[in-house]
């Protein structure tokens, strides 16, 4: 998964830039809405389609909306050196006027209703810890500087202790739902998530602007409120259709030595019920200026890999990195070498229900019989879905009647993704269309598949037929 930004598209090459990484290996887009003009998000979503058709590669176009971020205004020479002890001024107040250059900064959400004295307030994503001190007035706040360091304009700013309640969908969020809609993209992620209740409103809202049903969700986690309880992982797990472990802002929110049990709990809560679940945020961040990764982030990705991730997502590396392809070459790399040579931790969803079980002793089956492939007819995804929360070490190609479902699919575990029109068997003769073409098994000999279906075709939820073929 690959943020898309100026290192991976123009306006001017857009379509030639993202065949790059797709043929380097991106399966999903990230198009991240904090930043870019809507025009320009058009021509993106128009290019990526575009570059997918030409190199035929399918993908998945996940729109990130921004959610409840704080961030910093414009700054005189978009910066300012602080050091320690100095005071600084947030005004709210002054969110639209031009920085004098003084302590006095701007700020794009007004803290003074929210904060509490004592407060801590990290700065520019973490570089500058300040101590809340004061509330000046009803849009002003004072606080410390704990470190000497460099603030920035539009940067964002943590506050671990506050309880900003609801405020989960700012009015930024409803705004690009509104754009959103009627666009050609498959995910909406949902930024600063703080419990199962946000996700169920954020379904209304999408409803409420227009997007279809098969609009899947993607929960950041990135809040202490979301991480705190089992409970509440538990139960945003349940909920979400995609969770996301967005360590970045979680490791201000919580500290950092919590991240990685937090990352365990959250991939483990997402396959106990087959939720797929995304680990994000400087998987390769030393790469945004190198060309070769550290040794423990080969780690840090390969145990990604073991813990049973769907996906890996690649931030600022591809968005505005210096070495985007290398990035995403030397992750695939890492992935693929990982998978063939290490066993994904076994985890029995938590689900018994009849189609459920199909799924599983399909898996099962096929890798008894060391087939080539699974394949999967599906009309909403469900199937592959469940195919793929076994965590199987065989392919599995998906084969839906639906462009977006297909598409969708691309962001589970092990999943190729085809269309076709829907009739009778029409999975099997896909598989016998890409086994001639050379997609899996040896060109001129033997394959064998197994291939999971319903009798009743186009009933959601009635996969009830194992079948073993022979191609």
């Amino acid at each position: 998964m690959a943020t898309i930004g100026p290192a991976t598209w123009s306006p001017e090459g857009g379509v030639a830039q993202i065949e790059k990484i797709l043929n380097a290996g991106v399966n999903i887009c990230r198009l991240n809405f904090s930043h870019g003009s809507y025009e320009e998000k058009e021509q993106v979503i128009r290019d990526i389609r575009e570059a997918s058709r030409n190199t035929g590669h399918r993908v998945a176009i996940v729109q990130d909306l921004q959610g409840p971020k704080i961030r910093l205004g414009d700054i005189k020479d978009d910066s300012l050196f602080v050091k320690t002890g100095d005071e600084l001024i947030l005004d709210y107040a002054l969110k639209d006027s031009e920085h004098d250059g003084s302590h006095t900064l701007p700020v794009q959400y007004n803290l003074a209703e929210k904060v509490k004295v004592g407060e801590v307030a990290w700065i520019f994503d973490g570089k500058v810890k300040t101590t809340i001190t004061e509330i000046l007035s009803g849009t002003a706040i004072k606080v410390r500087v704990e470190n000497d360091g460099e603030v920035k304009r539009k940067k964002g700013i943590n506050l671990p202790d506050t309880d900003f309640g609801d405020d989960v969908f700012p009015e930024k969020d409803l705004q690009d739902m509104r754009f959103g809609a009627d666009k050609d993209i498959d995910f909406v992620a949902l930024s600063f998530i703080q419990n199962a209740e946000n996700i169920v409103e954020a379904r209304r809202l999408l409803k409420e602007a227009g997007y279809p049903d098969s609009i899947k969700i993607i929960a950041k986690i990135e809040t202490k409120q979301a991480v705190t309880s089992d409970d509440t992982m538990d139960a945003i797990a349940r909920e979400a259709d995609v969770v996301m472990v967005a360590r970045g802002d979680m490791a201000y929110e919580v500290g950092m030595q919590a991240v990685p049990t937090i990352q365990r709990k959250l991939v483990h809560f997402c396959r106990k019920y087959g939720t797929q679940v995304i680990v994000a945020t400087q998987t390769m961040g030393t790469m945004y200026d190198n060309p070769i990764p550290t040794r423990a982030e080969a780690d840090n990705v390969a145990s990604a890999v073991i813990m049973g991730a769907d996906a890996i997502m690649l931030s600022e590396e591809t968005a505005v990195g210096h070495f985007p392809l290398e990035t995403i070459n030397a992750l695939r790399e890492i992935i693929e070498y990982t998978q063939v040579n290490n066993e994904v931790e076994y985890l029995k969803p938590d689900s018994e229900l009849p189609v459920e079980r199909v799924c599983r002793q399909g898996v099962k089956l096929a890798e008894s019989i060391e087939a080539d492939a699974i394949i999967t007819e599906t009309k909403t995804g469900f199937t592959t879905w469940l195919a793929s929360s076994n965590r199987p070490s065989i392919c599995i190609i998906s084969v839906s009647d639906s462009e977006r479902v297909a598409n969708q699919m691309m962001m589970c575990y092990g999943v190729d993704s085809y269309v076709a029109p829907y009739e009778h068997n029409y999975g099997l003769m896909t598989a016998e269309r890409l086994k001639a073409a050379g997609v899996f098994g040896v060109v001129g000999e033997e394959s064998v598949v197994v291939v999971l279906s319903g009798r009743q075709q186009g009933v959601v939820g009635g996969t009830d037929t194992i079948q073993i073929r022979t191609i």
